[in-house]
């Protein structure tokens, strides 16, 4: 970009990425949000109901890596079209659901909505400067709010217009914010196609790597949580997937609402000194999850995780753009995956030590033990850099 059309920000495309965000990520909810109905209505055991909350995280995961290329490449606004126009179709679908196969199938596809967060991260860094992109980035990651969307409107829409509505509705609020987005929406002047080769190149850097690993726990947290969270209440606690529904949107809020002030925290002090914090408050509070169940404990577990993963997400996607200013795409793609694939993996271990031990609590020790590995990258990593700073200075020095 030219010093004639370095970015200063742009609160309507800010505003365009994040509604986008949102509406993605609530048909892609709905999927969990319904999973109590679906149980019943297709008689599911605890196996079959991972397996089919697990699939549509892979597909979320695994494929921002392509689109976040594409974002990079071909700008965001196209992209984002095609990804909210895809997104729609097994939304409806899932509307005639009526066997495991059609779950299994529309569910896996409805994943490209998840997929969609490295788009808008590739389409807002390019609006704002450096110094803004923290907070900029947080806010458009507070699109997540779709999930408690989905989570508290699903089953209480389900109960009062019908099941197919449950999904429906949300692919109806998408063609809305589709059709708003393609006439308001402009990539930023300056931006061109970049090559395949300068796309990928961000993606043999180390750091980019490290980087996967924190949004591997954060994010993936936050998306495993959000998921499970609607299943595990009704199953645990007996409560009705309306309550259930409720409470999970209320974990969704608290995550969203503190993953901008993550990305502005991190834009005053440097997001590792955030995630110095939120890696070992994350393990603290997944041992109180992995205590014997009980609504007190478990709710105060829950909250704790949904505010540290919160500020963990704004924090990670403030270093992205900081290491990696001209590839954020690129690399969003394969952070994101990253953090997606952090998301598939615990519905299905919870689901198995479930079924195995007739409790989650084994699941939960293993994630405060992630938590702890990623505090020790952290601090790993903090030395490497600081070693790397040293021996910059001295070779100017001499």
């Amino acid at each position: 970009m030219t010093e004639a059309h370095k970015p200063t920000g742009n609160a309507l495309q800010l505003t365009l990425a994040t509604g986008a965000f949102a509406v993605c990520f609530a048909i892609f909810g709905s999927v969990s949000a319904m999973m109590p109905i679906i149980k019943k209505n297709l008689h599911l055991d605890p196996v079959q109901v991972s397996v089919a909350l697990a699939l549509p995280v892979l597909l979320g995961s695994l494929g921002r890596i392509p689109l976040g290329m594409m974002a990079d490449r071909f700008g965001g606004r196209v992209v984002f079209s095609a990804v909210m126009a895809c997104s729609i179709v097994p939304a409806v679908f899932m509307g005639w659901l009526s066997s495991y196969s059609q779950l299994l199938t529309f569910g896996f596809l409805i994943g490209i909505a998840l997929a969609s967060f490295s788009v808008g991260v590739s389409f807002v860094s390019r609006w704002y400067p450096p110094e803004r992109q923290g907070t900029a980035l947080g806010i458009y990651g507070a699109g997540n709010i779709g999930q408690s969307l989905a989570a508290f409107g699903a089953p209480v829409v389900a109960a009062a217009w019908g099941f197919r509505w449950g999904f429906w509705l949300f692919g109806i609020l998408t063609l809305v914010w589709l059709l708003f987005f393609i006439a308001k929406a402009e990539n930023p002047v300056g931006t061109r196609p970049k090559s395949f080769a300068d796309t990928i190149a961000p993606l043999k850097e180390k750091k980019s790597w490290v980087l996967s690993l924190y949004y591997f726990l954060t994010f993936g947290g936050f998306v495993a949580m959000s998921v499970y969270l609607p299943t595990l209440l009704t199953d645990v606690f007996r409560l009705t997937p309306q309550n259930a529904g409720l409470r999970t949107a209320g974990f969704v809020v608290l995550a969203t609402t503190l993953r901008p002030v993550g990305g502005k925290l991190a834009d005053r002090l440097g997001g590792n000194r955030i995630l110095y914090f939120v890696f070992p408050l994350t393990a603290a509070m997944a041992l109180l999850l992995a205590a014997p169940p009980h609504m007190i404990t478990f709710t105060i577990g829950a909250l704790g995780m949904a505010a540290a993963i919160g500020l963990g997400n704004g924090a990670v996607f403030k270093l992205v753009p900081q290491f990696f200013p001209n590839t954020v795409g690129s690399v969003t793609g394969l952070v994101g995956a990253a953090g997606g694939l952090g998301g598939f993996f615990p519905p299905l271990v919870l689901g198995i030590i479930r079924k195995e031990t007739g409790t989650f609590s084994a699941g939960f020790v293993l994630l405060a033990a992630f938590a702890l590995f990623c505090l020790l990258v952290l601090w790993l990593s903090g030395r490497s850099e600081s070693r790397e700073r040293e021996s910059q200075v001295e070779r100017m020095a001499a």
